[in-house]
C-alpha cells in the first residue's frame, strides 16, 4: 500500500509539472496576427489542380518579444472527417518579425487531388529563443477543381492533330483494301509509219507546183482535166489542117 501510494504521489507531480510548463509557455507565447486570403485572380477561393495555388499572408508580431518566423506549411484534410489527405508545400523563411510591423509574405503550393470538396488548413511556425510555436493562418473548406480547357492549348492541339491523323490513315486503309479502284486506260502511242514526216514546198516557176502535198482525189481530177484538154487540142489541130488542104485544092 505504500509502494502504491508513493507512485501515485510521483504521477501527480509529473503531471503537475507538464500543466505548470504548459502553461508557462502559452503565457510566454508571443501575440501573433496572422490574415489570409486569396489573390483577386482566385475571387471564389478554387484550388486549381496542376498550377501553382496562392494564398496571401499578413503576418503582424503584436508583441514586444523577438520573433522569428521559421516556415509556413499547411494540410489538405476531409472535408466531413478532418482525416489528413496530405501535406503541402513548407516554405522555409527565417525571417525576423518586428513588433508592430505588417509583414506580406505568399504562401504557394500545388494540388493533384480529386475534384471536390476539402478543408485548408494552413499555419505558421515561429519561434522565440528555444521555443517554438504555431499559429494557425487560415482553416476553412475549399473546391478543388479542373484547369479550364483551352482550344490553343498546345497540348490539347497536339493530341487533335495525332487523333485525327490515326483516324485518317485507318480510313484510308479500308477504301484502298475494300472500295474497287478503276484502271485507267492506257493511251495508245502511233507506230513510228504512222507520223507523217514533214514536206517542205518549194515555189518553182509559174504555174509550177509540187505534188507531193496535193491530195490524191485532187490529183485524178486534175489528170482527167489535162487530158481532155489535150484531146481537144489535138482535134482543133486535125481540123485546122483539113482546112488548108481543101483551100490549096481549091487554089
Amino acid at each position: 500500500m505504500l509502494l502504491l501510494s508513493w507512485t501515485s504521489l510521483f504521477a501527480y507531480l509529473a503531471f503537475l509539472s507538464v500543466s505548470l510548463a504548459q502553461e508557462e509557455s502559452t503565457a510566454m507565447a508571443p501575440e501573433i496576427e496572422v490574415t489570409a486570403s486569396f489573390p483577386e485572380s482566385n475571387p471564389f477561393g478554387h484550388i486549381v489542380n496542376g498550377e501553382k495555388n496562392q494564398i496571401k499572408l499578413l503576418i503582424e508580431n503584436k508583441s514586444d518579444l523577438n520573433v522569428t518566423l521559421l516556415s509556413v506549411a499547411g494540410a489538405i484534410q476531409n472535408a466531413n472527417t478532418d482525416a489528413l489527405i496530405k501535406n503541402t508545400t513548407v516554405m522555409n523563411f527565417g525571417v525576423k518579425l518586428l513588433s508592430g510591423v505588417k509583414l506580406e509574405l505568399a504562401y504557394a503550393f500545388h494540388s493533384e487531388f480529386k475534384p471536390g470538396d476539402v478543408r485548408l488548413n494552413v499555419w505558421l511556425n515561429h519561434a522565440v529563443g528555444e521555443s517554438t510555436y504555431r499559429v494557425s493562418a487560415y482553416d476553412s473548406i475549399v473546391t478543388i477543381v479542373e484547369p479550364e480547357k483551352s482550344i490553343l492549348d498546345l497540348k490539347l492541339l497536339i493530341t487533335y492533330l495525332i487523333v485525327i491523323g490515326l483516324f485518317g490513315g485507318i480510313i484510308y486503309t479500308a477504301y484502298v483494301t475494300f472500295v474497287p479502284q478503276s484502271k485507267k486506260p492506257r493511251r495508245k502511242q502511233a507506230a513510228p509509219s504512222d507520223i507523217s514526216t514533214p514536206v517542205t514546198v518549194t515555189a518553182t516557176g509559174a504555174g509550177g507546183y509540187q505534188e507531193e502535198w496535193i491530195p490524191e482525189h485532187h490529183l485524178k481530177k486534175s489528170k482527167k482535166a489535162g487530158a481532155a484538154s489535150s484531146d481537144g487540142e489535138t482535134s482543133g489541130g486535125e481540123v485546122s489542117g483539113k482546112e488548108g488542104r481543101k483551100r490549096k485544092s481549091k487554089k
